[in-house]
């Protein structure tokens, strides 16, 4: 594995919650700590949950043996159909079995229509209070990043999803983002924003001095170099127009 050593050879760690974890170079260049107890975990979950999908494969091809010999599955579905419309002929005509069935359905979904809408209402409530409230509370926003939260919820926020009731974050292809220290599990929220900050184009426009790199970051105080200045209270006074336009201008910095 790419270790990272220091220059007497000796492998170099770094702190993560109490524990010394030796630094991995990933291919891409970036270093980050390897917390092996994590990985091995995750190898064994994975190999768990490996073993009970090839457990139910054979179970589901040991069912499909009883239907051997049926080569259209829609005609067959289609028979049994008509075998039961002709067992209700006893009690009434086939068209009013068909004219029940459909009272029947109308009634169902009229009476959970609103217990749909409530379960809408709930699922956007949730995602508002997971999503919304870790835009709101991010460490990685109020250190490193220029503009206010809801504008990164607004540029990145589409990027989060809740699955099983967690928040899973997503590259622009669609491919889950997994941390670069627990290798195997999902990047949290914060991690997972500065992943895609981190590959945003223009991310010297939204970060801190402090964070940028290039793209008209100036040095020292003021407006030296024709960069303007401004505190988060004058961004907060902009509308909303003036507050995209400040935010993605290079020459523009935004102070505490």
């Amino acid at each position: 594995m790419p270790f990272v050593y220091d220059s007497n050879g000796a492998i170099v760690t770094q702190d993560v919650g109490g524990q010394k974890l030796p630094v991995f170079k990933h291919a891409d260049g970036k270093e980050a700590p390897f917390d092996a107890d994590s990985t091995l975990g995750t190898i064994s979950r994975l190999n768990g949950e490996a073993k009970n999908h090839r457990e139910r494969a054979e179970k589901a091809e040991g069912s499909l043996k009883a239907y051997e010999g049926i080569t259209d599955p829609a005609a067959a579905i289609k028979a049994l159909s008509v075998v039961a419309n002709l067992d209700a002929k006893k009690l009434v005509d086939a068209g009013e079995v068909d004219k029940v069935k459909a009272e029947a359905i109308k009634s169902v979904q009229a009476q959970f229509e609103p217990v749909v809408q409530e379960r809408d209402k709930l699922k956007g409530e949730l995602y508002a209070e997971k999503i919304g409230g870790s835009f709101a509370r991010s460490k990685f926003i109020a250190d490193k990043v220029a503009i206010p939260a809801d504008m990164v919820q607004a540029a990145f926020g589409r990027h989060f999803g809740i699955e099983g009731g967690k928040i899973v974050a997503k590259d622009a292809n669609g491919n889950q983002l997994f941390s670069r220290t627990r290798h195997g599990e999902p990047a949290d929220f914060d991690e997972a924003l500065e992943l895609l900050v981190d590959a945003y184009p223009h991310k010297a426009s939204i970060l801190k001095g402090s964070g940028a790199s290039g793209g008209g970051a100036s040095g020292g105080g003021g407006n030296g170099g024709g960069k303007q200045t401004i505190t988060r209270a004058q961004f907060g006074a902009l509308t909303p127009a003036e507050q995209r336009a400040k935010a993605t201008d290079p020459k523009v910095e935004i102070v505490d």
